[in-house]
């Protein structure tokens, strides 16, 4: 391990393990012992987000303690790539396709009726911490438009009318979920 010049690192390297689970301290000390360590910040980032679901402020400041990195290369890193998350998603990531395809055959209204149904933007999660709402330039399956994707399910050939019943589904889903634990 690269040990900082700083009067206490010890406390410091304390903090930043204690902000990450164990088997990713693991990781990163072993990432320490190879070559170009610090090129491999990306897949660090990934087993934390994968870990927690999204990069919180003090996993972030923990791996740039423990890979030596300064905190504004990992926080740019981490906001630079769409497939990092900076903030808690919802328990259902919906993707609504404003490609081309679906675009002209009506992505936008069922766009406008996901957000009044769940009150929220893209990039943002419904209060009730249920569902995140983000916007895809193409999902692939233009044959289906107009699409949108719930996790890895993709739905095609919406109309805003099946939305709240699509939502509706996902919830009994969550509660289902709930009881079998």
């Amino acid at each position: 391990m690269i040990k900082s010049k700083t009067d206490n690192w010890r406390q410091v390297e304390k903090v930043s393990r204690a902000a990450l689970p164990e088997h990713i301290v693991k990781y990163i000390e072993e990432v320490l012992r190879g070559p170009e360590p610090k090129s491999q910040l990306i897949g660090v980032l990934h087993k934390v987000q994968g870990h927690f679901g999204y990069l919180g402020r003090a996993q972030m400041d923990a791996v740039a303690q423990l890979l030596q990195i300064p905190t504004a290369k990992v926080t740019g890193v981490a906001s630079f790539y769409h497939f990092f998350r900076l903030r808690p998603s919802g328990k259902f990531i919906i993707n609504a396709c404003l490609g081309t395809a679906c675009y002209v055959k009506g992505g936008s209204e069922i766009a406008a009726r996901l957000k009044a149904e769940l009150g929220v933007d893209f990039g943002e999660t419904s209060k009730d911490g249920m569902f995140t709402l983000e916007a895809a330039r193409c999902l692939g399956t233009c044959g289906l438009a107009p699409v949108i994707m719930v996790d890895n399910e993709v739905h095609g050939r919406m109309t805003p009318e099946q939305v709240p019943v699509l939502l509706a589904m996902y919830r009994t889903k969550a509660v289902g979920k709930k009881t079998e634990s």
